[in-house]
């Protein structure tokens, strides 16, 4: 299985732990990635809402570079990035007029796009390309009695419910079983973070953060396990403003790479989970029998 691969600006960032921990986890599972060259930001979700159609034209040239460098289907690991690629894909297909702008301006730097190049998300190549099968024979350490909150964010199954439940995406819960963790329950899995809301409006968007992660503790999980930079960063890097203003809700947030990672024997000090600000540690106890320790250690309040 081979794919391009688009990092995007946030896993060269701040999100370059869930780039640490998804690439050796790839490999390990045989997926090749070949990052895509010369890939431009994609411009996110803000751009989306300032000009659709230069936003579309931005995100298109990832497009054509990818069917241009072989025209593998293109991963998106991170939730804007896969939103702002298959939504600039629906357009094009979708809306002709669109389509003209977009064909117009990649034509004067010399590049074309068919708009068959297939848009996918780590969970969707894991768990329909992948197959649980094949990841459950990789499992070497499993996760059990590590209670787990999976996140998924409102971007990766919305407007477009390309591979998974718009209202109710499992994909990561069974991922997440596969490597032999306990799924708690949590109804906010889809409910937004408040995105870019802590840096404008701090208020609201400290709001929205606390009362995820109030509701992960009240239903007993020890971490949250997300998919997306922007809510890995809102939910682990804001702890000292929520306590300052509402109460400790003190819980890890890391990346389901991570936990991958940490279940098919990888290095843990090569898989980034390092750079968390609420610490996050697990370790299989012999022949995985009892509960394993997934406890966050005492950590100084941060400012946001």
């Amino acid at each position: 299985m081979k794919y391009s691969y688009f990092p995007g600006c946030s896993l060269k960032g701040l999100g370059r732990s869930y780039e640490e921990s998804l690439l050796p986890v790839m490999k390990h599972l045989g997926v090749q990635l070949q990052e895509l060259d010369d890939w431009n930001c994609c411009g996110a979700t803000a751009y989306m809402a300032v000009d659709e159609g230069k936003a579309c034209v931005l995100a298109a040239r990832n497009l054509a570079l990818a069917e241009k460098q072989g025209n593998l289907p293109i991963m998106a690991p991170c939730a804007a990035c896969y939103l702002v690629l298959n939504k600039t894909k629906h357009y094009i297909h979708d809306y002709p007029a669109m389509k003209q702008t977009v064909d117009r301006s990649l034509a004067t730097v010399n590049l074309r796009y068919s708009g068959n190049t297939p848009v996918k998300h780590p969970l969707d190549v894991l768990i329909n390309d992948v197959g649980l099968d094949a990841i459950k024979q990789k499992v070497v350490n499993p996760l059990t009695g590590l209670k787990i909150a999976p996140y998924y964010g409102c971007q990766i199954v919305r407007p477009y419910a390309t591979f998974d439940d718009q209202y109710n995406p499992t994909t990561m819960d069974r991922l997440l079983e596969a490597l032999g963790a306990t799924i708690v329950r949590y109804p906010l899995k889809t409910r937004c973070c408040g995105g870019s809301l802590t840096g404008t409006l701090p208020e609201p968007g400290l709001l929205c953060t606390y009362i995820l992660l109030k509701e992960a503790l009240k239903r007993g999980a020890d971490i949250i396990a997300t998919v997306c930079p922007l809510c890995q960063f809102n939910l682990d890097g804001y702890h000292g403003a929520i306590e300052a203003k509402f109460e400790p809700v003190r819980i890890p947030t890391v990346y389901f790479s991570h936990l991958m990672g940490l279940a098919f024997g990888l290095p843990e000090k090569e898989l980034g989970l390092n750079r968390a600000t609420i610490p996050f540690t697990w370790r299989p106890t012999p022949k995985a029998c009892g509960a394993p320790t997934a406890k966050p250690a005492p950590a100084k309040p941060v400012s946001a």
